[in-house]
């Protein structure tokens, strides 16, 4: 519960409606890790963003939106995995999670489904451009209209002109290139403020990460209505390995006389080791962690009231916290003590020191909503099945949940063999369900399913498909290492939930190995027919251009190679003799 009121208290400080807020928590987790969630909020006048005056929100995206005319955005890059069972619940209940790769849903306004297609293409396009990624290959096969799963954020006026679509790409890599262009959408670009600690050596270092940007028109009770944007990182570091010398980017083990070993192990020897499991909470510091100290506060965030405590650290209220600058700063404490924030100073690096310490009381976790695990069952390369685990860790309260998956067109399921059992009941748990059948090189397949978990019940989903063959040149160069499956979507249905962003989840990306043809066939191919192209030319080419006498015709100089120079010589003398 304690988790949960923590997070209610960091959203209420981002409450406020100023035009621009940044924000920072910190929370250790288990096993050496430290989850660090970085928040940047911006607000626009509708009059302004019409009359393409903008202050705080960036016109480079803000112009993107306008030309494909979308009303709402919501904008995933993701690398890793969440370890439910290990870090507890998520951040912002996984509603600013993206699955593995990238993941773009929107609302845009048109008038038909064909116009909304094509005003998808050139949002994608754009965005492409923008964050240096390959949204241009979301095309009709990859892209959904999902009915049950997202719901707007934002206040529309019109919402009868607003289509909702969705687009997966699995198989992109996450990289620096794409942290570049997010950072320039800020007000202060990374060189102050909590954006200043983003390094891209750090985040793509770090065992889980991802980067959100939401957009969404908010609309006040007086008529005013505004544009606001939110950008998230969120990301697990393993202290540890973040506190790595960037000289030495290769882990190294240490002596095993420099481990402090379990001897409790039967195992343990001189030459054998296993690592103690240290009970103390280990030291590190911002500039270990993150590589860089924080540069001071951003100048166009709010200086005075609760906004001004821009960098919050949730931890017991025994452990120390030191704080180190030249300037002046701020410390306040909320939720009995648990969450410590701070008013950074302006213009002067800060640095926060935590020391190592033995801590009496432990971490305290939330527990998420539900459980989620999926994989491909089956052997050979024409069929197989899917598997997906969901588990309610809840003792008394049943959950309501959507389950979307979005398939390539070349994992043909079959609907007839779709399966949802829940351990130790017959009752079916499926209240819903849409299925849209895919079309071969045109679109994907569809499927929604609405279910009920019981409390402290398992609930499994499988269904059979099919492989397809597919045609040469639509192989990747990598087509051995399999195709990339975009994970399935869990929202959790919670009515009582005031919250429009809701809470999700999502699965891990699957791997598909698919038939694939033997490549060096076409090289073998061409090889021979390239000798014997030139076997063929060759000898054709003698027989023209070569001109053939008799063996009388040669002039009778002995000698070899110098009687031919020598008769060559003759003859030249002899024209100019004449």
């Amino acid at each position: 519960m304690l988790p949960f009121l923590v997070l209610l208290l960091f959203n209420a400080l981002l409450a406020y409606a100023t035009d621009y807020e940044e924000r920072l928590l910190l929370r250790p987790l288990p096993r050496s890790a430290l989850l660090a969630s970085f928040q940047f909020r911006s607000n626009e006048s509708s009059t302004s963003f019409e009359q393409q005056n903008f202050r705080y929100f960036p016109r480079s995206l803000g112009q993107i939106l306008q030309h494909a005319h979308t009303k709402e955005l919501h904008l995933r890059f993701s690398v890793g995995r969440w370890d439910a069972e290990s870090w507890g619940q998520r951040q912002w209940n996984g509603a600013r999670e993206g699955g593995t790769g990238v993941e773009l849903w929107a609302w845009i306004e048109a008038d038909d489904e064909e116009q909304a297609f094509s005003r998808w293409l050139t949002l994608t396009n754009t965005l492409s451009g923008l964050f240096c990624a390959s949204l241009n290959f979301i095309d009709a096969t990859k892209t959904i209209r999902p009915v049950m799963t997202f719901s707007p954020e934002g206040d529309h006026p019109n919402p009868s002109k607003l289509h909702l679509l969705h687009g997966t790409l699995p198989h992109e890599v996450v990289c620096t290139e794409n942290l570049t262009p997010f950072l320039k959408l800020l007000p202060c670009k990374g060189k102050a403020g909590v954006s200043s600690l983003l390094d891209g050596h750090k985040l793509f270092d770090a065992s889980w990460q991802t980067m959100s940007i939401d957009v969404r028109p908010v609309c006040e009770e007086n008529g005013d209505c505004s544009l606001e944007m939110e950008q998230s990182v969120d990301m697990v570091l393993d202290i540890d390995r973040s506190k790595r010398p960037r000289d030495n980017p290769i882990p190294r083990p240490l002596p095993i006389e420099d481990i402090e070993c379990d001897t409790s192990k039967y195992y343990n020897g001189h030459d054998t080791c296993f690592p103690l499991d240290k009970q103390a909470d280990p030291a590190w510091t911002l500039t270990e962690v993150f590589g860089r100290p924080l540069r001071g506060a951003c100048p166009l965030t709010d200086t005075e009231g609760p906004n001004s405590h821009t960098v919050c650290i949730n931890t017991p209220p025994e452990r120390t916290v030191n704080a180190n600058t030249t300037g002046q700063y701020e410390e306040h404490r909320y939720a009995s003590d648990t969450m410590r924030c701070y008013k950074l100073p302006t213009g002067s690096d800060i640095d926060l020191e935590l020391p190592e310490q033995q801590m009496t009381t432990g971490l305290v976790l939330g527990t998420p909503p539900l459980y989620a695990a999926r994989a491909i069952n089956g052997h050979g390369q024409e069929r197989g099945s899917v598997q997906a685990v969901i588990r309610n860790p809840s003792t008394s309260t049943a959950v309501d949940f959507v389950y979307l998956e979005a398939l390539p067109w070349f994992m043909k399921p079959y609907l007839h063999t779709l399966r949802a059992q829940v351990t130790g009941s017959s009752e079916n748990p499926i209240k819903e369900t849409y299925y849209r059948p895919a079309v071969d090189r045109r679109r994907g397949t569809h499927i929604e399913l609405k279910l009920t978990i019981p409390a402290g019940a398992t609930l499994t989903i499988t269904y059979d498909f099919d492989k397809a063959i597919l045609r040469y040149t639509e192989y990747p160069p990598d087509a051995n290492r399999g195709f990339d499956v975009a994970p399935a979507v869990i929202r959790v249905l919670n009515p009582q939930s005031s919250d429009r962003r809701g809470a999700y989840l999502r699965t891990t990306s699957l791997l598909l190995p698919l038939p694939t043809p033997d490549f060096s066939m076409p090289y073998n191919v061409i090889i021979l027919t390239s000798t014997v192209m030139a076997l063929g030319f060759g000898n054709i080419f003698n027989l023209l251009v070569r001109r053939f006498v008799g063996a009388d015709e040669v002039p009778s100089i002995g000698g070899g190679l110098i009687g031919i120079l020598k008769a060559k010589v003759q003859r030249i003398r002899g024209r100019f003799s004449r």
